[in-house]
């Protein structure tokens, strides 16, 4: 894996979901009304479950692999091949 970038805001680029998340959902509202399996998870936890530790998790019900589902994609290893598909899409 590559090193991480960063935005201007010192932010890593492969969080932008999860950041995105905590600056316009800051009380997990919205992720509690459209994801009940973690409505019982607070901020900022809710928004990212598989950062979250274990006890925290059985806390609240939810066991990821089970009532929630594991990530699908490592952001932090699936940018740099996207990126580099659309620069090759683009001749670069």
């Amino acid at each position: 894996m590559g090193r991480r970038r960063r935005n201007r805001f010192g932010a890593f680029l492969s969080d932008l979901p999860v950041l995105q998340a905590e600056k316009f959902d800051l009380d997990g509202a919205y992720v509690r009304q459209w994801v009940p399996e973690l409505a019982g998870l607070e901020a900022p936890a809710i928004h990212s479950p598989w950062r979250t530790s274990n006890d925290v998790l059985s806390k609240a019900g939810v066991v990821l692999g089970k009532t929630y589902p594991k990530p699908i994609v490592d952001h932090a290893e699936a940018r740099p091949r996207a990126l580099a598909a659309f620069a090759k899409m683009r001749g670069r």
